[in-house]
């Protein structure tokens, strides 16, 4: 494995471990703010952004473990991969990378049209600045230069958009017995629609995950075409 690969993994998953830890130990609601964010039932885990900081932070110490345990095994090698690396390469495939997009995009997307939908002013006397950006915006980055550095073997489709659209689904029923059970809507938007509005915009929403599968299936075949077109011919003979 080489050394900026690993260099690569280890800085980032300390990063996000760090911001983790401080995120547990000190981003506290005051008993007198009127914020709904991190109040009431399920606390911080009634948001897919607190979710998928946990998802990323796991993925790189993934990452570091495979570096140092694992292989980093193309299909030119002609080598096995490591269970620690399938483990890796399904894990970004099918869950990391989209919904890693789908956090970027959506935040920062309603984040221009109203703030106050997705964060609200208030917010930015709890939580640094820096914090917001490692939970909103390094991701992609984050994210786009492991691409780049590491050869990832993706899963036929079909078993890679079932994983990840099992994961969408998990977390409708989550936020939906949420607003049953406590009546409260986690995102501002869905209290709002009406229940047929409410069916489209999730459809939408899921067949937005199925393109962000394939757009990182799209930029995997792009940086690592010649490497894919190895495994094709492998898995033929």
């Amino acid at each position: 494995m080489s050394w900026t690969v690993q260099c690569y993994h280890s800085s980032v998953f300390i990063v996000l471990f760090s911001s983790f830890i401080y995120n547990h130990l000190y981003i506290r609601i005051r008993p007198d703010d009127t914020l709904m964010t991190y109040k009431g039932y399920g606390g911080k885990f009634k948001y897919l952004t607190f979710w998928y900081f946990i998802i990323q932070t796991v993925y790189f110490g993934l990452c570091v473990a495979n570096d140092f345990s694992g292989t980093n095994v193309r299909p030119s090698d002609k080598r096995q991969r490591s269970r620690l690396q399938r483990w890796r390469d399904n894990f970004l495939a099918t869950v990391v990378f989209p919904l890693g997009m789908f956090v970027v995009l959506s935040f920062w997307g309603i984040y221009a049209v109203d703030r106050e939908l997705v964060y609200p002013k208030e917010l930015d006397k709890i939580i640094p600045a820096w914090l917001n950006h490692i939970m909103h915006t390094t991701i992609l980055p984050f994210l786009l230069v492991d691409k780049f550095l590491v050869y990832h073997q993706y899963p036929s489709r079909k078993s890679g958009i079932i994983t990840l659209l099992s994961l969408a689904l998990i977390y409708l029923v989550w936020i939906l017995w949420v607003a049953y059970y406590a009546n409260i809507w986690v995102y501002p938007i869905l209290k709002v629609l009406s229940p047929h509005q409410k069916a489209v915009f999730i459809m939408v929403m899921l067949v937005f995950f199925i393109f962000l599968y394939l757009v990182g299936e799209f930029l995997n075949k792009t940086l690592w075409g010649k490497e894919k077109n190895i495994a094709k011919k492998e898995k033929s003979s």
